[in-house]
């Protein structure tokens, strides 16, 4: 008889994270996926993106730190709750007409999401074992992705037969629960000193850290040159959310379809990360290859779809607009039950997740083959959720500012073309073992002074 994982196994602990993001970032993401958050006129949720990415740079890039100072559980519980308090702030917004609220949600929320994805990021690369580190992040993000798809689940139900284009009170109220859900569940997380390995070798920690230190060890990330390498990847990752989400979901398909896209789109993300696992920790063959293996099915995969998604935005120039004109999409807003016109747009909507989660869990990985050191791996996350913030800021003032569709299509197959030549530089440097791994005779040393929250 197979026994439960034990509560202090990275497993356990990969699937409550998990499970935190399940219920707080995915419903975000459920929500965003609606394009401007479910109203018909994106410019408050667009405005609120901007705000919620401009603090994110930061808290993403300070994040790792944050976490290596106070320790997992409760940056991430209370992190968890700024995502029920952006939820909670399109109540006001549909009673009201008033943005400010939700914008200033967004700020607030961008500082949690910065500090809870640290936390996160150094969860998922660090506790598993070096040829683990594949299996782990796709754990984690199918567990992520379901909350991507319930939340597609609640307005593609709750709105089936409604004749607004605006989500309901009783969507973002479902959401407001389950994130708060969420942040509860942050508490249940073990301390990274009581996180033991199947082998019996110990989740390793250095023996002190404090606001000096992480302070110069934010500023050394900017002279790292592998760091440096991969900041168009970092910059590109969600880059394209805005032009998928508004240009693409919330422009040319009613707002029942939209929901029902989701449950699609964010299924996928599980199928694409399932899928890249056994590549990347496939040991038969030498990291390095599996890496340079990975990074042209990333590559392929993502110029084909970019293609396609050319020869369908050269149709339309614009959504439904908040006087009452319809996208000039040829025929109109598609219902998924228009099987003839809604097939093509579907599926190629559903591969713009899978090609997210080949994109996202692939950069996981890299940043997991330059170090087992998990202080350094919260950095290395925060890094990496920082300047993706960064990217994803310019990337909804460029559809808030009404740039063509166009131009925001040809932008985002620009700024791919250019992240995929440092990407590569990074993976053929990449050596089998890294290098700082700590021998087991160091590990009880290494936490004995240690007892993060």
């Amino acid at each position: 008889m197979v026994g439960l994982p034990r509560y202090t196994s990275p497993m356990t602990q990969v699937v409550l994270v998990g499970l935190v993001c399940f219920l707080c970032p995915g419903m975000y993401n459920a929500l965003n996926g609606m394009g401007g958050g479910g109203q018909v006129d994106r410019t408050t949720g667009n405005n609120a993106n901007t705000a919620l990415y401009s603090t994110f740079i930061v808290f993403g890039i300070a994040g790792g730190s944050i976490v290596n100072l106070f320790g997992v559980r409760w940056t991430i519980a209370l992190s968890g709750l700024s995502y029920a308090l952006y939820s909670g702030s399109y109540i006001y917004l549909n009673h009201t007409g008033n943005g400010s609220f939700t914008i200033a949600a967004g700020a607030i929320l961008g500082i949690g999401a910065g500090i809870l994805w640290a936390a996160q990021g150094m969860i998922m690369v660090s506790y598993p074992r070096e040829d683990e580190k594949a299996k782990y992040i796709a754990v984690f993000w199918i567990i992520f992705n379901l909350g991507g798809m319930l939340g597609g689940i609640l307005p593609f139900a709750i709105n089936y037969h409604a004749d607004t284009d605006s989500l309901s009170d009783g969507v973002y109220i479902a959401f407001v629960v389950l994130e708060c859900l969420g942040a509860l569940l942050g508490l249940a997380l073990a301390p990274p000193s009581r996180v033991v390995r199947d082998d019996g070798s110990s989740v390793v920690l250095v023996k002190y850290t404090n606001a000096g230190k992480e302070a110069i060890e934010i500023v050394k990330l900017f002279l790292n040159p592998l760091m440096l390498a991969l900041l168009p990847m970092c910059f590109t990752s969600n880059f394209f959310y805005s032009y998928q989400f508004g240009p693409v979901n919330a422009s040319i398909f009613n707002l029942r379809t939209r929901g029902f896209n989701n449950i699609f789109y964010w299924g996928a993300q599980m199928v694409g990360a399932y899928a890249l696992s056994f590549l990347l920790d496939n040991t038969r063959m030498t990291r390095r290859k599996r890496g340079l293996i990975a990074f042209i099915v990333v590559a392929v995969f993502f110029n084909v779809i970019w293609g396609a998604t050319l020869k369908m935005q050269l149709k339309y120039t614009h959504g439904p607009l908040p006087n009452g004109e319809t996208t000039d999409y040829p025929g109109g807003l598609i219902d998924f039950l228009e099987h003839k016109r809604a097939a093509g747009p579907i599926i190629l909507y559903m591969l713009y997740g899978v090609g997210d989660a080949l994109y996202q869990n692939f950069a996981y990985w890299i940043i997991g083959s330059l170090t087992n050191d998990n202080q350094k791996l919260s950095r290395y996350s925060g890094f990496y959720k920082g300047i993706q913030s960064l990217g994803a800021t310019v990337a909804w003032q460029l559809d808030a500012k009404n740039v063509s569709y166009l131009d925001q299509m040809i932008g985002n197959w620009v700024l791919l073309g250019i992240s995929l030549f440092p990407m590569f530089y990074v993976v053929a440097t990449l050596k089998d073992h890294s290098e700082d791994a700590v021998p087991a005779k160091d590990e009880a040393e290494s936490i004995e002074d240690v007892e993060m929250n």
